[in-house]
């Protein structure tokens, strides 16, 4: 490739790899790009195929990354001229690629590379604090959350070695095949059989914390409490404060807070007590106590806690959680201004507030919150004085976390992530762009790592157009909160899939989905994976929410506000806007439009008016032929000029089934399962039937029906009544009637008794009575 592309190059071999597509790149086309010798592209080549096979423990990367660690190699192998940041790079690798494996030999070499003194030449005197940072993020992702379970690892005292590490002490000596490499001390560095804490400090503070994440071991976390007397405040870095109140509020995991109550409590009495106020006009003076180191402590460990509440509410957008934060920047923004910067020092406050702030990008990660990128914009104008490369870095990258992949992306909380985004967040920023010194800055591209797709966005099926539907979502129960629902209008970024029980389309816009988290996450987790696109139907006679916002326009409203018949009455052209059937679109324009003198028309206009209302809410416009087919019946009925009892008979069955016990049971226990017709409708054909037929009763159909019990001659004109009459209540032939007596009886009870036998309703019995009893009084109410 074209050297002047060549950076570029190793990037994108590099996002390749963090993306899962190096898995497969031979290892033939690896040696091509090694032997070019370009420091970037081993840099990324290297990273890309660790991250593409992290936590495989695969023997092919092994060799691989085991060629630009001495360490690794054997002790008579010949010395390989590695640059430095290619072993940075490699160590790094190897952690991914063991990633929670817990693998003794690994974790061996790295706890030693973590110490490892400088050579007798020149060989690891420069940039020592890179490499050993790059063995303890290391140590810490091969024993990631294994906490005290390090199976088999006993004797390596690891936690002990660590803490002596990040104090100091005095050096243990080298054991393993490597032991005589390190036998003659430095020609350029005096370091004595003494540990130099400020190179081992950071990564072994951060192995302590990756080891332990999330375990709660308070005798651990009590190694990384900030000194509380000015005499062990005086052997600590600030700087290093920050990683210690990091490392240990990420072992206490669950004891973290959102408020600034708990970042204060991290803070030691005597740092409390003697802090300089922040609008101070005088700066006090004291001869027992050094106020810098004072001051500098403060606000580091504030920045680390504060830095903490970013991890534990990772793309959360935790609204506490972001007010606390935010007012933890505003006070740095006004520190940077008072007096007391003097002593707490530019460059310091600058650090602490650019730490601030990728925590709120942290806890907003892929909003967009205005808020958040307002705060950068006012970091990015800053130029000038303490303002340098490593600044505007953490600003940017506050920015890309903010708007994590344009927004369908955010943070995860997993150990794996925590490792990642602690590689990456490293809050150590370089003083130009080639400074490698404290910290790899390739390492800053693994929050590809802890990112994870979980914008939900709904589409209309119907018009394949991004819609907004509310969901209501419903947590598990933790020990912080019972089993809770929420409601959030999507799009919108998930809480993290582990949190949540069942998520719910909701609302009388849109057809109910659930999807029922307890029974796996892969349904769900594909749906995030494909751009988040969740297919929602729109329910007939409702608008979406961006035409309608508030929902004062829909159908449903509209007739529950005005509360008559005209509401119902649709409008050829507003009916367009909920169904594009043609034969409803006609149906409406010819029989729903009301004109002038409609006369007894009106009726019929309300009526067909309101069953198209029906069958378009409910979305079943197949019924409108069988709501009109039953009412003409009906009306035909009314008319007496039924020619025969089929749909009669047909009637009967449909309000026999509503009726029945069988549906009323599914319908209690399943209430929400809608039915074809509107239960409303049917009990007024009912009334409509048995009004007709009771009429036709009292005006001489009772003596049509003696007769034919009597089985004497009938009036032809009331055949086609008496036939509805038999068919609609049921009643039996002359011959059975005869058969069980029923003619002769004398009273009601008698009746009843023997009805019962024939499994008659009581409505016959009711009508039946009088001609059986010979009692020309109707017993019809």
């Amino acid at each position: 490739k074209n050297a002047e592309l060549a950076n570029e190059y190793a990037g994108f071999l590099m996002a390749l790899g963090l993306n899962g597509h190096l898995t497969k790149l031979a290892t033939l086309n690896i040696h091509d790009y090694l032997t070019k010798g370009h420091e970037m592209t081993s840099v990324g080549l290297l990273l890309g195929v660790s991250a593409a096979k992290l936590g495989t423990m695969d023997i092919s990367v092994t060799r691989l990354l085991s060629i630009h660690i001495p360490a690794l190699l054997p002790p008579t192998s010949t010395e390989l001229d590695v640059p430095h940041n290619v072993q940075v790079a490699a160590v790094v690798g190897v952690g991914l690629v063991y990633q929670g494996t817990a693998h003794r030999h690994i974790a061996e070499v790295l706890l030693a590379e973590i110490g490892r003194p400088p050579g007798p030449e020149m060989e690891y005197c420069t940039d020592r604090e890179s490499y050993s940072l790059a063995a303890g993020l290391a140590l810490g992702m091969v024993c990631l959350g294994h906490g005290s379970n390090l199976i088999g690892m006993s004797d390596l005292n690891v936690p002990e070695q660590l803490y002596q590490y990040m104090v100091g002490g005095h050096r243990r000596s080298q054991v393993g095949l490597h032991r005589e490499k390190h036998k003659s001390p430095s020609y350029q560095i005096k370091e004595g059989d003494t540990i130099n804490v400020d190179v081992t400090c950071p990564g072994a503070t951060l192995a302590l914390a990756m080891i332990y994440v999330k375990t709660n071991n308070r005798s651990i976390a009590d190694w990384l409490r900030a000194p509380d007397t000015m005499y062990l405040l005086d052997f600590v870095k600030p700087e290093f404060l920050l990683l210690r109140t990091l490392a240990r509020c990420l072992i206490l995991w669950d004891d973290i807070l959102p408020n600034s109550q708990w970042i204060n409590s991290n803070v030691p009495q005597i740092i409390r007590e003697n802090s300089v106020p922040l609008h101070a006009t005088e700066l006090p003076s004291s001869e027992d106590l050094n106020l810098e180191t004072l001051a500098q402590a403060h606000v580091y460990i504030i920045a680390g806690a504060c830095l903490a509440l970013g991890f534990r509410f990772a793309g959360s957008a935790n609204l506490a959680a972001f007010n606390c934060l935010c007012k933890s920047a505003k006070d740095f923004i006004e520190c940077l201004s008072a007096p007391v910067a003097t002593i707490t020092g530019h460059y310091n406050l600058e650090t602490c507030l650019s730490v601030v702030l990728l925590s709120l990008a942290m806890v907003m990660a892929g909003s967009g919150n205005l808020k958040v990128l307002q705060l950068c914009r006012f970091m990015h104008k800053k130029t000038g004085g303490e303002m340098n490369y490593g600044f505007h870095l953490a600003h940017h990258m506050a920015l890309g976390l903010l708007f994590l992949g344009g927004g369908r992306y955010t943070l995860s909380t997993s150990n794996s992530s925590i490792a990642a985004i602690l590689c990456a967040l490293y809050p150590h920023f370089p003083v130009h762009s080639t400074d490698n010194r404290y910290h790899l800055q390739a390492l800053r591209h693994l929050y590809v790592l802890a990112a994870e797709p979980r914008l939900l966005v709904p589409v209309d099926v119907d018009t394949n157009n991004p819609c907004y539907v509310l969901l209501e979502v419903t947590y598990k129960g933790t020990q912080w909160y019972e089993e809770t629902t929420e409601e959030l209008m999507a799009p919108t970024l998930l809480p993290e899939l582990h949190l949540l029980k069942r998520i719910k389309v909701k609302g009388p816009r849109y057809w109910e989905i659930v999807i029922d988290l307890s029974k796996g996450l892969q349904h769900l987790k594909s749906i995030l994976s494909k751009d988040g696109v969740l297919y929602v139907k729109l329910r007939a006679g409702q608008l979406s929410y961006k035409e309608d916002p508030m929902g004062w326009r829909s159908l449903l409203t509209q007739t529950v506000t005005h509360r008559n018949s005209e509401a119902r009455a649709f409008k050829p052209e507003a009916i367009s806007a909920f169904t594009s059937d043609q034969a409803l679109l006609s149906f409406a324009e010819y029989f729903c439009k009301p004109t002038l003198n409609m006369g007894q028309k009106q009726e019929i206009l309300d009526l067909f008016s309101s069953i198209l209302y029906e069958c378009v809410t409910r979305e079943n416009p197949e019924m409108l032929p069988a709501y009109i087919a039953i009412d003409q019946a009906v009306r035909r009925l009314e008319r007496k000029e039924t020619s025969e009892t089929f749909e009669l008979w047909q009637i009967k069955l449909v309000l026999e089934f509503f009726s029945s016990r069988s549906l009323q049971e599914r319908m209690m226990k399943n209430p929400n399962k809608g039915l074809f017709m509107n239960s409303e409708f049917l009990p007024v054909m009912k009334c409509s039937i048995d009004n007709t037929l009771d009429q036709w009763l009292q005006g001489g159909g009772d003596i049509c029906l003696h007769s034919y019990f009597s089985e004497q001659p009938l009036e032809e004109s009331q055949l086609s009544m008496l036939a509805c009459f038999l068919v609609y209540y049921s009643i039996p032939t002359p011959e059975q009637l005869t058969a069980k007596g029923l003619e002769g009886s004398e009273s009601f009870s008698e009746l009843l008794l023997k009805f019962r036998e024939m499994k008659m309703s009581v409505r016959a019995l009711l009508r039946l009575a009088p001609v059986l009893l010979g009692n020309p009084r109707s017993m019809v109410l």
